[in-house]
């Protein structure tokens, strides 16, 4: 055994997933929750909990930055920040709702976010707010980044970022649509930094039941979306568009149970079904060059929703499918069921 001159201590593993542990009940958080602010998997936190040492450092780390046990002043770091702090702050505004509240997504979610990774110009938040509302895209009915007028659900400063909150009736705001996949929550920063979160609008209908399909063409517009709204606010903060990219991440959660299944456009021409979901989440993520999104958006989105059908047993999607779906989604020649 050699000498250790340098005083460092030897990783005492067993003590460092037991305070994880502790952590995480102190701040009341579930396995699940904790799972899904980590990005991994459920079966890979309780291998965690366990002492396991099959995982990979990566996963370990993300696990730990969680509960603050890993500090990370990188740019993945601050992002990961961003995103753990806008869950916690959702977290704090549905605490009060019943758990089967469409404002705290019963039936599953997903969470899109995205960073700016380049030079980019500083912006006072009130100036930024008006960036947020020239990048908003409309192609599909209910955009990503909505600002509503509403005093009860307009987006508003807090914390240094702009923050938007869909509210239910149960949180006392009568609107039209109140169900979970209208229940928008979003933060966006003026560092370029964006998240949001929605409840899944296959589960919403009244001619089949919650979380039983999954729909082929909804990921294929969301992300089309969030690409572009990414790109639309690049051009307006970047210092030199060329040189700035995009990290999209994008997280689903409540899969077990589901089909894949052509719903939103029956008649599309990525009219594909699969079979039941082989994970109860699914992690994507990409690195997108600003400039090249409105050229290339099939070609960037294709690895995703390719590995998001194999989760469903769907395997060979072309990128001419994702093409077919994008072409529709940018010319609004058909608008999501509601």
């Amino acid at each position: 055994m050699p000498s250790n001159p340098r005083g460092i201590i030897p990783l005492n593993w067993p003590e460092l997933v037991a305070e994880a542990i502790r952590r995480r009940k102190e701040e009341k958080l579930t396995q699940k929750e904790h799972a899904a602010l980590a990005n991994v998997s459920i079966p890979t936190i309780v291998s965690f909990d366990r002492g396991e040492l099959t995982l990979s450092l990566s996963k370990a780390f993300d696990i730990l930055r969680v509960v603050g046990l890993v500090e990370e002043p990188n740019q993945e770091g601050a992002q990961g920040a961003f995103v753990q702090e806008a869950f916690a702050r959702w977290r704090e505004l549905t605490s009060a709702l019943s758990k089967d509240s469409p404002g705290r997504f019963p039936d599953g979610w997903y969470r899109i976010d995205y960073a700016l990774e380049g030079d980019l110009k500083t912006v006072e938040l009130h100036h930024f707010e008006d960036l947020l509302r020239k990048a908003q895209r409309r192609n599909t009915g209910w955009p990503l980044f909505l600002f509503l007028t509403r005093p009860e659900v307009v987006p508003r400063e807090v914390d240094g970022v702009i923050e938007c909150w869909l509210k239910p009736a149960d949180a006392g705001v009568d609107r039209p649509f109140g169900d979970a996949a209208h229940c928008d929550f979003w933060r966006a920063a003026p560092t370029g930094r964006a998240v949001i979160m929605r409840g899944y609008q296959e589960d919403v209908q009244d001619t089949f039941a919650p979380r039983t399909i999954f729909d082929t063409t909804l990921p294929t517009w969301r992300l089309g979306e969030a690409l572009l709204h990414a790109e639309a606010l690049a051009d307006q903060l970047a210092e030199e568009k060329d040189k700035v990219n995009v990290r999209l991440r994008v997280l689903y959660t409540g899969l077990s149970g589901r089909v894949l299944r052509a719903w939103a456009s029956p008649m599309a021409d990525l009219f594909m079904e699969g079979g039941a979901a082989r994970s109860d989440e699914a992690m994507l993520e990409t690195v997108v060059p600003a400039k090249e999104i409105p050229s290339n958006l099939a070609t960037y989105l294709h690895p995703l929703i390719a590995s998001l059908f194999e989760r469903f047993g769907v395997a060979g999607l072309s990128v001419e499918r994702v093409e077919a779906e994008l072409e529709k989604m940018l010319g609004n020649r058909t608008s999501v069921r509601s």
